[in-house]
């Protein structure tokens, strides 16, 4: 069994149809991580929802186009998050830790050496749950790691993580480039014929979908650590892949 994971939670994933915050969804994401860590898996979530958070505090209806906006909604939505993270969580005994980091802080071998000591310190000590996202407010275009698929990549290989599983609102990737078709269970090379099954521009499997995953999936690869992507509305969806059912497509890539 792997005893290093890394969970993206994307924000498909964790808003509802009106855009708020699904507090519900996140208290079972809470619930099964905690299922993971009695298993002795230890936990590390990438957690997008600041912005839809923000919106909601802000009393927004529809999301910013403006990107000091945007970063203004994820400066206010960050600790509401975290607030919902911190409240599903203490049902459990555990307790959230917030990590914010930037294109600079993974490019700086000091920071992420420091990044890296301190995940591990709050893992060997299991009651916390570190919980990590791109650093909004201050990320302009050289600063950001681009979305919080490739971060969770960049994660995955900083903690030696033996496993990578992104969750959204896709069942894996499918044999039809439309996201329909069946699902292929593993891919063990990226060549051209599986990125073009990466779907279009304008669908959730390209806008944080499934284009930057296929690149997320790679990345992860060259620090050693498989991914998979798998649907995160599906039931203790986590707990069965730690029981080792075959959900989602696994890239095993090395």
């Amino acid at each position: 069994m792997s005893k290093r994971w890394v969970i993206k939670l994307g924000s498909g994933l964790l808003t509802r149809k009106d855009g708020k915050v699904d507090r519900a969804q996140i208290g079972r994401i809470a619930d099964q991580v905690a299922g993971l860590m009695k298993r002795g898996i230890e936990v590390v979530i990438v957690s997008s929802g600041a912005v839809a958070a923000g919106m909601t505090a802000m009393g927004l209806e529809k999301r910013p186009k403006d990107a000091r906006e945007l970063q203004a909604c994820a400066t206010v939505g960050q600790p509401e998050l975290m607030s919902v993270y911190g409240r599903h969580f203490a049902r459990h005994g555990l307790l959230g830790s917030q990590m914010l980091l930037t294109y600079w802080d993974l490019d700086s071998r000091a920071c992420t050496r420091n990044a890296r000591a301190t995940l591990d310190l709050l893992l060997k000590r299991k009651r916390f749950v570190p919980i990590i996202n791109e650093n909004d407010a201050i990320a302009d275009e050289e600063l950001r790691v681009g979305d919080n698929d490739r971060l969770s990549a960049h994660v995955a290989a900083l903690v030696g993580a033996d496993l990578l599983v992104i969750l959204s609102g896709v069942d894996g990737l499918m044999t039809k480039s439309d996201g329909t078709g069946d699902r292929i269970p593993k891919v063990t090379k990226l060549d051209d014929g599986i990125r073009g099954l990466a779907g279009g521009a304008g669908s959730e499997r390209n806008v944080g979908g499934m284009v930057t995953k296929l690149q997320a999936a790679e990345i992860a690869a060259e620090g050693g650590v498989d991914t998979i992507i798998a649907h995160g509305r599906r039931p203790k969806v986590l707990l069965e892949l730690a029981a080792g059912k075959k959900l989602g497509t696994r890239f095993s890539l090395r």
